[in-house]
């Protein structure tokens, strides 16, 4: 079994969950899943729309279920961040 690398970027890792699937209107664009960040985001920001596919361990295309619980990373090259400033 694949583990994921341990990011050494400076990151931040948030709960969500599957709120719908979105079936494409036109057979040239993808499905798409909006996850709903469950913690740590503004409630009018806690929405976002992904394409539907990712990839399984085992290298197969599969995608998200409504409901399913997710877990959402967000990583950032070093040189794209500041030292914190206390306020």
């Amino acid at each position: 079994m694949l583990m994921p690398e341990k990011t050494v970027n400076p990151s931040v890792t948030l709960p969500g969950k599957v709120e719908k699937i979105i079936k494409p209107l036109d057979r040239t664009d993808t499905e798409k899943a909006q996850i709903n960040i469950e913690e740590g985001a503004d409630p009018l920001y806690k929405e976002i729309r992904i394409e539907n596919m990712l990839t399984s361990a085992e290298g197969e295309a599969v995608s998200l279920k409504k409901g399913a619980k997710v877990i959402v990373t967000v990583d950032a090259d070093p040189s794209a961040t500041l030292p914190k400033r206390e306020t």
